[in-house]
């Protein structure tokens, strides 16, 4: 009965949408010439878009992570057009809403966070203060509000989205492979320079994000950080980061599996590692090394036990250090001057012996400074109000005449401490400890198991953005397309032990068809009774 209802609501919604489509298309055809077309044209896709995910969630999951990477190159050309930037909020909106159909019909499975308490106390927390009587406005709030929590709802999504390995294997070969493009037209604009995907007049607040260089305290070099299709380096960078996690785990995970070397994942980690040490980025740079050190060390230690997978996965680790070292040398061949100034800016800044020296004081004296300096902002122990530090106050001050107030530090628990106080830290650290917590035990479950690499790369991910990156600024996760990764990818590590529950199982099932000859679909579980599978032991409990 359930399952009548909502298609008797969707259908008429998606009959209405398709009439008021076909209308404005017909206005704008017959009517519209003016300069505004381009913008009016990605209304019309937005709308196209809206019904795909009306129609499955699922396949609108892909385009809502198409449109969060490449929202930003529109939004350069069309003068930093917020109808754009909140363009994602619209489409991410309507797949909660697909997705909440499909529970009420039984075609999607839900669970329980094992971190759930925590993350509502912390809500709970943020929409408070949005009421601060310190807070010009209740506009920062809901820009706060929006920043810490509004993707939150895509953990379900990304657990929801795994029936099988297909799907896992779907997600993660189509996040490197949108990676692999935005990476080589990133480089490319290194090496050509920032006017490449840029407009000759951007925005005022975007023009310096966009064409931002560094120049090596030594030798002088200057190293144009690209931004790619990005308003922003840094945003490049950390997008670049991510992704190269996300094609190692998927590398190493599909070397186990088959037992071959794969060219796409190998493509993909080569292509990113350029990118990373082209981004002109030290952190970027640094990260991208560790990373590849940490993930190999893990694939081995979480490795099975047997011989000869254990002997895959040494093969996976050279495979993946011979496509770093094939790419760098064809970076070295096809623009030496490139690579050889950002060698430079990278050496002469992060080696002790040099006397431009500066990796101490970004990794410990900067960002304690600016937490000490936390502490020496107005109303520090009951905070100023959510939002009133974060991403974006400019433009609430802009477009709806709100007065910005005069804080704001470098430095993320700082900015937490500023916006919401001592009771806003606490909390913010009492959920990132137990999500963090949360997601290792799942990974410690996978050990031994083809899944382990792709837990163990998810795992880094929510470590890095929840502790380190968070330590050096709150920017990074407050990043619209980190954050909605993160949400995504740790509702999929969740899903991971069900996957694996799920391939043992059918393993079972065929060997028990050999002997007593039952068909395997006759005991294997149904797609709807699997919602009722309880895996709590697994991280996450299904409802």
């Amino acid at each position: 009965m359930r399952a009548m209802n909502t298609q008797r609501v969707k259908t008429p919604l998606l009959a209405l949408g398709g009439l008021l489509l076909a209308y404005l298309v017909a206005e704008w055809i017959l009517y519209d010439t003016g300069p505004d077309l381009a913008f009016r044209f990605l209304t019309v896709l937005a709308m196209v878009i809206a019904l795909v995910v009306l129609a499955n969630w699922r396949h609108g999951l892909y385009l809502f992570l198409l449109w969060v990477v490449v929202e930003d190159l529109p939004r350069k050309w069309l003068g930093n057009s917020m109808a754009v930037y909140f363009g994602k909020d619209v489409l991410v909106g309507i797949i909660y809403l697909a997705l909440f159909f499909s529970w009420m019909k039984g075609q999607a499975r839900s669970f329980r966070p094992p971190f759930l308490v925590p993350l509502l106390l912390f809500a709970g927390v943020v929409l408070v203060q949005m009421f601060n009587p310190h807070s010009p406005s209740v506009f920062y709030g809901l820009l706060g509000m929006k920043l810490y929590l509004y993707y939150a709802p895509l953990l379900f999504v990304g657990y929801a989205l795994l029936e099988t390995e297909q799907d896992l294997q779907r997600l993660l070969r189509f996040s490197v492979g949108l990676a692999i493009v935005i990476a080589v037209l990133g480089v490319t604009q290194g090496v050509i320079g920032p006017d490449f995907l840029n407009p000759e007049k951007m925005a005022p607040e975007l023009e310096r994000l966009g064409r931002l260089t560094r120049v090596a305290p030594v030798s002088k070099e200057v190293v144009a950080r690209p931004s790619a299709v990005f308003v922003s380096d840094g945003r490049f960078a950390t997008y670049v980061l991510l992704t190269m996690i996300l094609a190692l785990g998927l590398a190493t995970y599909e070397f186990i599996v088959h037992g071959r070397r794969r060219w796409f994942a190998a493509l993909g980690v080569g292509t990113l590692f350029v990118a990373a040490v082209m981004t002109g980025s030290r952190g970027a740079a640094v990260y991208a090394v560790v990373t590849v050190l940490g993930l190999s060390t893990a694939a081995l230690w979480g490795a099975p036990v047997r011989w000869r997978v254990r002997e895959r996965i040494r093969r996976a680790i050279h495979g993946m250090l011979l496509a770093l070292a094939v790419g760098l040398l064809v970076a070295l061949v096809l623009f030496p001057d490139a690579l050889g100034a950002r060698w430079a800016f990278y050496w002469e800044t992060l080696s002790p012996t040099s006397p431009g020296y500066e990796l101490a004081h970004r990794v410990r004296d900067y960002p304690w400074q600016n937490l000490v300096k936390a502490f020496q902002q107005p109303n520090w122990e009951t905070g100023n109000g959510t939002g009133t530090a974060s991403l974006g106050t400019q433009y609430v001050s802009r477009y709806l005449g709100v007065p910005r107030l005069p804080i704001g530090v470098e430095n993320g628990y700082g900015v937490l401490l500023v916006e919401m106080g001592v009771p806003g830290l606490l909390a913010w650290l009492l959920w990132t400890i137990a999500a963090t917590v949360a997601a290792w035990r799942v990974v410690r479950r996978l050990r031994g198991t083809h899944l382990f690499p792709v837990a163990a790369a998810i795992f880094w991910f929510v470590f890095l953005l929840l502790f380190p990156f968070t330590y050096g600024g709150m920017q990074p996760y407050q990043n619209f397309i980190l954050n909605a990764h993160f949400w995504l990818l740790l509702g999929v590590l969740f899903r991971l032990p069900g996957l694996v529950a799920e391939a043992h199982y059918r393993a079972w099932a065929a060997a028990n068809f050999r002997t007593t000859h039952v068909a395997p679909a006759a005991v294997a579980p149904a797609a709807g009774s699997a919602r009722r599978v309880r895996l709590g032991q697994a991280g996450g409990e299904e409802a």
